[in-house]
């Protein structure tokens, strides 16, 4: 009786080791699935990063800093000044221009005077070749009508009804007559003359007008460019942001071109998770995504996929891949994943460009 009772229960313990493992086996089998399924549609990674835009001011002309109106870490708004270069030179340079401009003006108007005295004695010279070509007409029509008194003495004194005196008379008439004629061509010629050398004088003078117009438009382009360059003595700031990397100083000596400090929009910033290339299958832009910072452990920022880079990282990279140059290795490529954070989830400015996060995209089945 004991030793049926031992065997019987050897088997319950046996059934029940086997229910326990069966049991365990299951449980393993339910979690591995759903660990399986959390994969598929959970896609994380840590290699990622807060990116955001980062404004390098730097100077437009050269000159002596004469006053910093931030310090390091400074918040400003869009359009404070910033940074002022001492303005003497420039301001003198633009008085110069103003004086230049102001001279050329000066001389167009004495040129507009000429060209309009000039026009004015153009007119004065055709009225005077009207003149004399009403005086030519006058001395024709009076030589035709001593030509008509010499043909008639000449025939009066061959038939002796005049004297020879009298046809001397007429004859003198008659020569005076041609010559005051050929007087009045040479006054007409004369004239026609000195109103062709005053067009040569208005086409010199129109020229000149014109030489003078575009040295107006150089002197207000010096003058522009001299406006500009005070203008650019002082900087403002390009956006809402917070001052970084300032290494300047009052009386400094700064150069076109040279960084000064940067600002650094907290407005707009996102996430670059570079995942890898065999993650991407069900990747597409307007997925959700939970985002976790390094340096705040317990909180999720919630954010969705705007884009994905055309290129993985290392295509872009100074040194690309070559791989038909060589033996290859192939290498899970990494690519760049644009993250943009919802509205309002860092309504504090709390994240910083450059800080490390995990960005989780769900994938929805």
């Amino acid at each position: 009786m004991e030793e049926e009772e031992q065997q019987g229960s050897g088997r319950r313990r046996k059934v029940a080791a086997l229910l326990m493992f069966a049991g365990i086996a299951v449980i393993g089998i339910i979690v591995v699935a759903m660990y399986l399924q959390y994969k598929k549609t959970r896609i994380a990674t840590d290699d990622a990063y807060i990116e955001g835009r980062v404004h390098v001011i730097a100077a437009k002309v050269p000159g002596t800093v004469r006053k910093v109106h931030v310090s390091d870490n400074q918040l400003v708004k869009k359009g404070d000044l910033i940074l002022e270069i001492d303005p003497a030179d420039f301001d003198a340079k633009m008085k110069e221009a103003e004086s230049g401009l102001s001279t050329e003006k000066s001389r167009l108007v004495e040129s507009e005077t000429r060209v309009e005295a000039a026009k004015i004695q153009l007119a004065e010279y055709g009225h005077r070749v009207e003149t004399a070509k009403a005086l030519l007409d006058l001395q024709t029509a009076n030589l035709r009508q001593t030509e008509l008194d010499i043909a008639r003495a000449e025939s009066l004194l061959k038939k002796d009804a005049i004297s020879k005196e009298r046809y001397e008379k007429t004859k003198t008439g008659y020569d005076m007559a041609v010559a005051q004629v050929k007087a009045a061509r040479d006054q007409v010629k004369q004239a026609e003359s000195a109103v062709d050398v005053q067009k040569a004088v208005i086409r010199q003078a129109v020229s000149s007008l014109r030489s003078q117009d575009s040295s107006i438009t150089r002197s207000e382009a010096i003058l522009k460019a001299s406006e500009l360059s005070v203008s650019y003595t002082k900087i403002y700031a390009p956006s809402d942001g917070h001052i970084t990397k300032k290494s300047v100083q009052a009386g400094n000596q700064i150069q076109p071109g040279q960084p000064v400090m940067a600002v650094v929009s907290l407005d707009d910033i996102w996430i670059i998770g570079n995942y890898k290339e065999t993650q991407l299958e069900k990747v597409r832009p307007g997925q959700k995504v939970k985002i976790r910072v390094d340096t705040y452990p317990g909180r999720i920022f919630n954010g969705k996929v705007e884009s994905i880079m055309a290129g993985t990282g290392s295509a872009f990279s100074l040194f690309p891949p070559e791989n038909a140059t060589g033996n290859f290795v192939k290498v899970v490529q990494r690519v760049p994943v644009k993250i943009v954070l919802e509205k309002n989830a860092d309504s504090e400015h709390i994240l910083r460009v450059g800080m490390s996060v995990e960005p989780t995209i769900l994938i929805e089945n």
